[in-house]
């Protein structure tokens, strides 16, 4: 498959617009007792989700109302367009509920299947990660790079929890976890920063939705790093919700051995 053009310049802009609507909802709400409702799946859910999702939505429909949202929080629409915006207005309601500001809005645009921008915003904190292709990725405006890392036992991984892991993928995660130098927990989708930023080594996650991983992706591989499934797979609206994500490509594949069980 050729490689995909680079992002457009109006559809970053666009993606900074979203990202800076959706931050003045989310510190509106930020450690103000929101209150908490339940969804089927039994993830949580605030006002702040569901209004910073419909600011997102709104801008998106005024700007290119042919484009396909695949959002979080509202059914999906126009999942046959060529471009596809998918939203994730708050990454991580747990930290957003208890008041650590570890969360994220989340925004991509896939461009034929092929998630091509990506923004990790962290709205307290005033961090702003956007990676797209023929652009990089910039934190608050300035380049950002992955590190090198000299093997898979000098690696320090995040994962948001070890919960995410039943049954067969929980005897997997351990291989790895216990073939690493250090395992951080707690930090969702800020981890992503951090791995593209060059702070850390490996990011492996499961029990995730498009929403949640796909921003991710532009956001880590245009700082050179890569991220995948947990067969190597490109990531896409139908993968299975494993993540595996490193900086360095050789721990990377180390890593999907490990999964493995190699």
């Amino acid at each position: 498959m050729s490689a995909p053009a680079a992002c457009s310049p109006e559809f970053i802009n666009l993606a900074h617009r979203m990202a800076d609507a959706g931050g003045e909802i989310a510190r509106k709400y930020f450690r103000a007792g929101v209150s908490v409702d339940i969804k089927d799946d039994a993830s949580p859910v605030t006002v702040a989700d569901r209004e910073i999702e419909a600011v997102l939505r709104d801008l998106i429909e005024a700007a290119y109302p042919a484009h396909g949202i695949f959002g979080e929080e509202q059914d999906t629409v126009r999942l046959d367009s060529e471009h596809i915006w998918v939203l994730d207005p708050i990454d991580g309601t747990r930290s957003f509920i208890a008041g650590v500001p570890l969360f994220g809005i989340l925004i991509c645009l896939l461009t034929n299947g092929r998630p091509v921008l990506g923004v990790l915003d962290q709205p307290i904190l005033r961090e702003r990660w956007i990676g797209a292709v023929g652009h990089g990725t910039k934190l608050n405006g300035a380049p950002v790079q992955v590190r090198s890392c000299a093997g898979l036992d000098k690696a320090m991984m995040f994962t948001t929890s070890p919960d995410m892991f039943r049954d067969e993928t929980d005897v997997q995660y351990g291989r790895l976890r216990e073939s690493v130098q250090l395992v951080r927990h707690g930090a969702d989708c800020y981890a992503a920063g951090l791995l593209a930023s060059g702070h850390a080594d490996l990011m492996v996650e499961g029990s995730m939705q498009p929403y949640d991983y796909l921003p991710l992706v532009p956001v880590i591989e245009n700082a050179g790093g890569i991220a995948t499934d947990w067969s190597g797979a490109p990531l896409s609206l139908e993968s299975d919700g494993l993540m595996v994500a490193a900086g360095d490509a050789a721990v990377h594949a180390a890593a999907l051995a490990r999964l493995a069980g190699s």
